[in-house]
């Protein structure tokens, strides 16, 4: 607290001096003054002592991708503390403006969401929270109704919308027909597209590691209630720009340029200019010059041998030679990589590129290990004994049987897989999964089950008779919203047999 009231004493002793007689600084100098000593800046310098440095010591603890993730969180935050010391003194810009006014913040944003992109890390979940939780930041952008194409202009300018994904893909063309939130608002809603991922972070290591609890309870309580509320006390219907401020526009090397014309010869172009009608004679001239002419003329002849039916390169069937095969069958061997089952460094299970093997067996871990299963397809994996954390990651047609697990068993962007967890699991995540077949025994029935865009997921569990087959529970994917007193009430589609 010394620290910062010593800055908040140097900032008004420089805006005194400015004021004297006998010192007159340069404009741009007093404009930052008087920007730096501002109400809403002030409390956004609260705001970064008392939330972001939060999250920054608790990743110093964590050290590795956390580290280096939460040192790029807090660039944002002060990267737009800076854009909003510009804003007093800039005029309102327009669509291409804006998007080089926020240039510095969203190449922050950029590079939160590469961090966080690739093969899947020990620390995914902490990557896609604080990347997720980033996009809040733009909330700057507001500037009343009707603005949700300029943000789809902000984010699509460095967040190229067809490598991104899936997730985001659909909130940025729902933008189009629905607009951006109001500032708080869309703090909000930028936070519980985030929580999904920092609750995972909270579950792995409630009882393993406090260090990482402390980081995602810190991140919450930033845009929770942090952020939320600097944005409802200072900028609720958006930020005020200046009205005789400077003025922003996109870089000439910006705009788009024109595509190139197609390549013709010269031969080509003055035999077109002689052929094309004179201007103002009408469509009368063409006529006329379409019925001097023969219909045939200009046509090639097509000789025997150049007859389908007569070419041996083009037999009409599908080839199935050898060298054809021999050809393709490396390719597919480059693109699934060389298969793997084994322990890395003592604490990982890594099973990939399995590919049709149906006795794959994990007999040696521990609860402190994890299991990482990537681009395996029809094959079956058991697991005997209790292991940390289970993730199967970008399968098709697998098939798991796992004993106990001490945090979460999950599953990702699989399709067509088979889960029978035969002992206990706290909580199991199916995201972005088509087909999941999901056995619990009765130690299991109490786990939590979360699903996201998940379909055709089925929950089998045993009956109260011994004897009877396996009740089976279809999960729903389809909900209705209604608005009541209020608030949106929420409720699964049901159908009737009527």
């Amino acid at each position: 607290m010394d620290e910062k009231l010593i800055q908040r004493l140097e900032s008004a002793i420089a805006r005194l001096e400015s004021l004297s007689p006998g010192s007159k600084p340069p404009s741009g100098t007093l404009d930052a003054v008087s920007a730096a000593s501002e109400p809403s800046i002030v409390a956004y310098d609260d705001l970064l002592v008392e939330y972001v440095v939060k999250v920054s010591l608790a990743a110093e603890k964590i050290g590795g991708q956390v580290h280096d993730i939460t040192i790029v969180l807090s660039q944002a935050f002060a990267t737009q503390k800076e854009l909003l010391m510009k804003i007093k003194q800039t005029q309102k810009p327009d669509g291409g403006g804006m998007t080089e006014f926020l240039k510095p913040l969203n190449d922050k944003l950029a590079q939160a969401n590469n961090m966080s992109e690739g093969k899947r890390s020990d620390f995914f979940n902490h990557l896609k929270a604080a990347s997720e939780s980033l996009s809040a930041l733009i909330w700057i952008a507001y500037t009343g109704k009707g603005c949700g194409k300029q943000k789809l202009l902000l984010l699509t300018s460095y967040f190229p919308i067809f490598n991104i994904n899936l997730a985001s893909k659909q909130q940025l063309f729902a933008l189009i027909f629905s607009g951006m939130s109001m500032p708080i608002g869309h703090v909000e809603e930028c936070w519980q597209s985030a929580e999904f991922y920092n609750n995972k972070v909270l579950v792995e290591y409630k009882n393993k590691d406090p260090y990482h609890v402390e980081w995602a309870k810190a991140l919450k309580e930033l845009y929770v209630p942090g952020l939320r509320d600097y944005v409802k006390a200072h900028y609720p219907l958006g930020p005020l720009w200046s009205t005789t401020g400077a003025v922003v526009s996109a870089p000439k090397s910006a705009q788009p340029s024109a595509p190139n014309p197609p390549s013709a010869s010269l031969a080509n172009l003055a035999s077109s200019s002689s052929s094309r009608p004179k201007q103002g004679q009408g469509m009368a001239a063409v006529f006329q010059e379409i019925s001097s002419k023969p219909v045939t003329s200009g046509l090639r002849k097509v000789t025997d041998d150049m007859k389908t039916k007569n070419r041996k390169d083009r037999a009409g069937f599908v080839s199935s030679g050898e060298n054809e095969v021999q050809k393709s069958a490396p390719k597919t061997a480059a693109k699934t990589g060389p298969p793997k089952l084994e322990l890395v460094m003592g604490r990982k299970w890594v099973v990939e590129n399995q590919i049709g093997v149906k006795d794959l067996l994990i007999d040696d871990c521990d609860p402190k290990q994890t299991v990482y299963i990537f681009g395996c397809k029809d094959s079956v994996l058991q697991i005997k004994g209790k292991v940390n954390n289970i993730t199967v990651d970008k399968c098709t047609k697998m098939g798991v049987l796992f004993t106990d697990v001490v945090a979460a068993f999950e599953t990702v962007n699989c399709s067509s897989i088979e889960v029978q967890c035969q002992g206990a699991a706290p909580t199991i995540s199916i995201d972005n999964t088509a087909g999941c077949q999901l056995y619990l025994s009765r130690e299991s029935l109490e786990t939590s089950i979360t699903t996201a865009k998940a379909t055709e997921v089925n929950v089998m569990v045993p009956s109260s008779d011994p004897d009877a087959d396996l009740a089976e529970h279809p999960l729903p994917q389809q909900y209705i919203h209604t608005y009541q007193d209020g608030n949106f009430v929420t409720n699964p589609v049901s159908h009737s047999g009527g």
